[in-house]
């Protein structure tokens, strides 16, 4: 064999395992919430940074890889209302042991920091004793604590957990 071989046949192995011990896909989970409206969340895997988000600087809108909301309706969630349409899903630090769920109307930018005023809040419920995500993790669930009886937007990512309102609280069933 030609040393240009063995370089190549090396590069292709050493390459190959790299793309294999660590994929990155595209996902998207889809949910019809409380009141009819459609949600569809897209995103791109990525791994747990928390060195990143501790790097943070307090009062920050952050949103790792920009994943996306897409809203068919309007959604009450609490004294929040978020009209149809899309938003990149990300988060504000409020220190470090708080955090709040948000969502910045249409697409942030890849240069610069989004302006902060611009998007909405959700209220939020951010937990770190939910386990690790050792890539990060978006869906929408049931609520629970103060976020019962809702529909919630969760990113997981690393030990830190975030869920955020996505509907109001149900009625209470009559008598």
């Amino acid at each position: 064999m030609t040393r240009a071989t063995l370089w190549t046949a090396a590069w292709c192995v050493l390459g190959a395992s790299a793309v294999s011990a660590h994929p990155h896909f595209k996902k998207t989970v889809a949910a019809t919430l409380p009141g009819g409206a459609e949600a569809t969340i897209t995103y791109n895997t990525t791994p747990s940074n928390e060195a990143r988000a501790a790097s943070v600087a307090i009062g920050t809108f952050v949103t790792p890889r920009r994943p996306t909301l897409k809203l068919s309706a309007e959604v009450k969630a609490g004294g929040v209302t978020v009209p149809a349409g899309e938003y990149t899903i990300g988060a504000i630090k409020n220190g470090d042991k708080d955090w709040t769920m948000a969502l910045y109307p249409g697409t942030v930018p890849r240069e610069g920091a989004p302006d902060v005023a611009k998007a909405l809040k959700l209220e939020s419920l951010f937990s770190t004793d939910g386990g690790v995500a050792e890539h990060m993790l978006i869906d929408i669930t049931p609520g629970t604590g103060k976020l019962e009886g809702r529909a919630v937007l969760t990113l997981h990512f690393g030990n830190l957990f975030l869920a955020g309102a996505l509907s109001a609280p149900e009625p209470a069933a009559a008598p």
